[in-house]
């Protein structure tokens, strides 16, 4: 429950940047621009965290490998917390100039490192503590800090747009859901006290200091096991795509676009992430008994196919049909994150586990996630049409399910070292 909280309110934190990129930065941080490339600039910020995810990945992975999962998700936690705060507090364009956007930067890139640190750590506390045969389940709560931070980051979004005039919420009403991040600090202090490190963790290290924790995790990694980061990161392509352009991109399209009021698509975002929660959950366990991999194929299928009606259904510009949109997008997206970190963590045995998932993981998402909005934004201005945007979501989609086809089910295998032979990988034999 610790780290399904702390994953919560990290994302809380993570989202609401994607957010407020979509709903006002553009004016407080570019306002030299015109509206079309003060949007652009935003979502470049935006996507900075995801370039920054990689690295957080490999620093923290080498701490969780070498040290443990606790304290790497501890560290990442506090480290979310201040730079999210902080950015709640910082100055606009307005009053002192180009510091601004240029502080936005550096803050941004340090909520993308402390992200990409905290998923292997919340991950693998909650699928190395899971019974055989339910990792799936176990590795889904943890996933569910996505959903529930969304939903977080939407309700406070609606609720200061929904009580403050636009005057207000663009002077300060924005700095509200920065600055309630400061409870992901509380969490991360209870965290300290109440996690116990991992039973697989623990195996790793005791069984030689020298043979039992790798010297140089990410080194290791990418020496012994490049295809297997290689064909997670391909995996998750679809999964950031397909996730920031229903959650990220559809704020500005429905806004600015086609002049929808933002409660309008925020409510359609919130009841997608509600639903999200179950899904998520089902679709783990899903996974416990049919595979990782015909779960994750059939969300990547469903991304690729969905991306077009979508569309349709956004420019309805009614509420049902919005909502509908949004919510289907979100549900395929579920069928792929709820197992994937099972399957992700099942690459890889215990002593390079946390640098493997995450640099697999980070990579993919930077891939798919951090230019998502850019690209969509420029394809619809370029081609003033959705379809080149369906299409980019559909090839996506292809790729993704490429690399799920050739990577090997796991779902049935034990990938927990034994002190005799730590350097036993995971068989990766499909069953």
């Amino acid at each position: 429950m610790v780290s399904s909280a702390g994953s919560a309110i990290e994302w809380f934190d993570f989202f609401i940047y994607g957010t407020a990129a979509a709903l006002v930065f553009n004016r407080l941080f570019f306002p030299a621009t015109d509206p079309l490339v003060g949007t652009l600039l935003a979502f470049t910020t935006f996507a900075i965290g995801f370039v920054a995810r990689p690295l957080g990945g490999i620093v923290f992975g080498h701490f969780g490998d070498r040290v443990g999962r606790k304290p790497a998700l501890v560290t990442a936690l506090f480290l979310m917390g201040g730079s999210t705060t902080l950015i709640g507090l910082l100055p606009t364009y307005d009053t002192i100039g180009v510091a601004a956007p240029v502080l936005l930067v550096l803050l941004r890139l340090v909520q993308g490192i402390a992200v990409g640190g905290q998923w292997g750590g919340a991950v693998l506390i909650a699928t190395e503590n899971a019974p055989q045969g339910r990792r799936g389940l176990y590795g889904s709560f943890a996933q569910l800090g996505v959903p529930a931070g969304l939903m977080l980051s939407s309700l406070v979004f609606l609720l200061t747009t929904s009580l403050l005039d636009e005057r207000q919420f663009t002077s300060w009403g924005w700095r509200v859901p920065f600055l309630c991040s400061i409870a992901l600090i509380v969490v991360a202090v209870f965290a300290q006290f109440q996690l116990e490190e991992t039973a697989d963790s623990g195996r790793a290290r005791q069984s030689g200091e020298n043979s039992g924790a790798s010297r140089s995790p990410v080194i290791e990694v990418l020496r012994k096991h490049p295809r297997n980061v290689a064909l997670a990161a391909g995996a998750v392509i679809i999964i950031g795509a397909g996730f920031y352009l229903f959650v990220t991109y559809m704020l500005a399209y429905g806004t600015e676009v086609l002049g929808m009021p933002k409660s309008t698509v925020l409510n359609g975002v919130l009841v997608g992430a509600a639903l999200q929660v179950p899904a998520l959950m089902a679709f783990g366990t899903l996974s416990d008994r049919v595979g990782r991999r015909k779960v994750y194929l059939a969300g990547a299928l469903g991304m690729g196919v969905w991306a077009y009606p979508a569309f349709l259904l956004m420019n309805t510009g009614r509420w049902p049909l919005v909502t509908l949109s949004l919510v289907v997008g979100q549900l395929l997206f579920a069928a792929m994150y709820g197992p994937q970190a099972a399957f992700f963590s099942e690459l890889f045995s215990a002593r390079v586990r946390y640098t493997g998932a995450s640099l697999g993981y980070q990579l993919g998402v930077m891939v798919g996630g951090a230019f998502t909005p850019i690209l969509a934004t420029w394809l619809y201005a370029r081609y003033e049409s959705f379809v080149p945007v369906a299409g980019f979501l559909a090839l996506a989609a292809a790729v993704s399910c490429v690399c799920v086809l050739v990577l090997s089910e796991t779902y049935r295998e034990d990938p927990s070292p034994t002190p005799a032979d730590p350097d036993t990988e995971p068989s990766l034999t499909a069953r």
